[in-house]
């Protein structure tokens, strides 16, 4: 079988889906991973798997309609050389364009993989529920015809619904864990010394984005500098540039302040969860959040915010807690806790690490996805089959 992977980065897809691809190699298919240029790295990571890698131009975060419009005729052209069995499409754009193209070019199976409604579902502005009119129209026409859908939360599938994006006869697929966690790459880890040796440190990773609670981290900061709380806020992700981003010099007034210390970019979490006591995500919403997963199997508790994917991964008092959403005291105090009882870390570490292996493990994710596209896991030999 030729399967196309299609992603809007060859970072995400060689960092979340990796597992999946090496079972689908494995099993003796071909796949093809499609991403748009700029990351070499993470192209070559794929084609040591074992994977075809191929370019096509898309602007992740942009609403230019010709732009667009280059990705979808793009996608067309690949499809049409390519001519694949399956398409296993993941984040928004690629969904919708890829999922379109798909349909022109007659590609017979079509799998969506919906990691998180995003941008045009906050509908806090004006312009945000115009995005979001466009952005449901776009889903209703790319999701009409696809073999099936998967959700990787209830909530988000019920938004999908009230919204009428989904036709009633719609195969919904869900897929718990989302994309799971190399629970072997991503083992236990000793934490660093505890008070009074050290201070408790806290550890944000995602997109540079407001949607993340940056804010909220960054206000939260303040509070426990002012009351004189022995901690650190660490925050490690990538800039965000499109819409929704926080600016790299609003992290740098934080930083000058002493609320957080940025820590970059890196292609590899382990050292920085390594590093620290206790993973937050403030997030106002996520699919699932593999960041906090990842941690999770590294025996590290996390603070998330109780929201659609976040309590997910979560559970009240036993490896973690779950504050509201936008409520940055009640963030702190959260956080506080552990400051005032290290030994929480410890306790909740290895009840988070025991959940990591019970229900987000990638082996078992990609094992599931596979049988709900119902891909062979043993590739069978044609040749034999004929007379």
């Amino acid at each position: 079988m030729k399967i196309v992977i299609l992603s809007n980065q060859a970072r995400s897809m060689s960092n979340f889906w990796s597992v999946l691809i090496r079972r689908m190699l494995a099993a003796g298919h071909t796949v093809i991973c499609a991403a748009p240029p700029g990351d070499a790295a993470a192209e070559a990571a794929l084609r040591a798997l074992g994977a075809e890698v191929v370019n096509y131009p898309l602007d992740r975060k942009g609403l230019n309609p010709v732009r667009d419009a280059e990705s979808f005729f793009a996608l067309l052209r690949l499809f049409r050389a390519k001519r694949p069995d399956l398409l296993f499409a993941t984040t928004i754009k690629p969904v919708i364009y890829g999922c379109l193209a798909a349909r022109v070019a007659g590609v017979p199976r079509v799998y969506a993989t919906i990691t998180g409604l995003g941008y045009a579902f906050e509908a806090d502005s004006l312009f945000k529920k115009c995005v979001n009119r466009l952005g449901v129209l776009l889903y209703r026409l790319a999701l009409g015809h696809v073999s099936g859908v998967f959700f990787q939360n209830e909530d988000d599938l019920g938004v999908f619904r009230q919204q009428g994006i989904l036709a009633p006869d719609a195969r919904v697929l869900m897929a718990r864990g989302g994309t799971g966690v190399d629970t072997a790459r991503f083992a236990p880890a000793p934490c660093p010394p505890l008070p009074p040796e050290g201070p408790v440190i806290f550890l944000l990773v995602g997109r540079l984005l407001e949607a993340k609670g940056l804010h909220e981290y960054a206000e939260a900061g303040r509070r426990l500098k002012a009351r004189g709380a022995n901690c650190r806020l660490h925050l490690l992700g990538p800039e965000e540039t499109g819409l929704g981003g926080v600016p790299l010099a609003q992290i740098r007034r934080w930083q000058a302040e002493g609320f957080v210390e940025y820590l970059g970019e890196t292609r590899d979490v382990r050292p920085f969860i390594a590093a620290s006591h206790v993973m937050v995500l403030p997030s106002w919403r996520e699919g699932t959040p593999t960041s906090v997963m990842e941690a999770l199997s590294m025996a590290r508790p996390a603070i998330v915010t109780d929201v659609p994917g976040c309590r997910e991964v979560v559970r009240e008092g036993v490896n973690g807690w779950l504050t509201p959403p936008r409520d940055p005291e009640a963030l702190a105090r959260a956080m506080e806790r552990f400051v005032a009882d290290p030994a929480l870390i410890a306790r909740m570490g290895a009840a988070g690490r025991k959940l990591a292996l019970a229900e987000f493990d990638a082996e078992t994710v990609a094992a599931r996805i596979l049988k709900d596209m119902g891909v062979p896991e043993a590739a069978r030999d044609d040749r034999e089959e004929q007379p």
